[in-house]
């Protein structure tokens, strides 16, 4: 088969993907996850039950894969800002500064709309090998960065930038909590006030 036919294959079969992850998601958000079905998710995709069966077993490994792409792009979006440089003239401390406070709102607001899940679909998505290691990934990321803003007198050195990883992750988890964005604000200054040097 020639290569433009597998592009042309592979890129439709991506599409029909994304559709029903699309799809699922909206179904699932605006009338609960018991109330959604294979086969309304197949009408509202446009495509056969038999095609959305290739795809996926059930709605539950759908939502997964859908959770799974979600939770990359997030790590994707931390990791940009982690390792994004300003300007080569810049001061290094305000670039490091920078970088650290960026990573930590971001994380936050992401706390904080994973907050809006219900319970339920909470539960059935934060479970499982690839939310252990998206969490790590990001507890490695942060302790990366705070390292580097020790070395810049950013943050105090008298605890491992291990231990501090940790606190900053447990710390904004407390985002899924809150009312507003703006009360996600405050606790992101009251942490990086609590990495401040001794």
């Amino acid at each position: 088969m020639p290569k433009l036919w597998n592009d042309t294959i592979a890129e439709h079969r991506q599409q029909v993907r994304d559709a029903i992850l699309d799809t699922t998601w909206s179904l699932v958000t605006e009338h609960g996850l018991l109330s959604v079905t294979m086969s309304r998710i197949a009408e509202e995709t446009g495509i056969g039950r038999a095609t959305l069966y290739k795809y996926f077993p059930d709605v539950e490994s759908i939502l997964h894969a859908w959770h799974q792409h979600h939770v990359a792009a997030h790590l994707d979006h931390l990791a940009a800002l982690a390792d994004h440089s300003g300007d080569q003239s810049a001061d290094h401390s305000a670039d490091v500064r920078e970088r650290l406070e960026s990573v930590l709102g971001a994380y936050a607001l992401i706390c904080h709309r994973r907050g809006r899940h219900g319970s339920e679909l909470a539960v059935l998505l934060h479970r499982g090998e690839h939310v252990d290691q998206a969490q790590q990934h990001v507890r490695t990321m942060l302790r990366d960065l705070l390292a580097e803003a020790a070395t810049a007198g950013l943050v105090r050195d008298d605890v491992a930038p291990d231990e501090l990883a940790v606190y900053c992750v447990h710390a904004l988890s407390a985002c899924g909590g809150l009312p507003s964005e703006d009360a996600v604000s405050r606790l992101v200054a009251v942490t990086l006030a609590g990495l401040r040097p001794a």
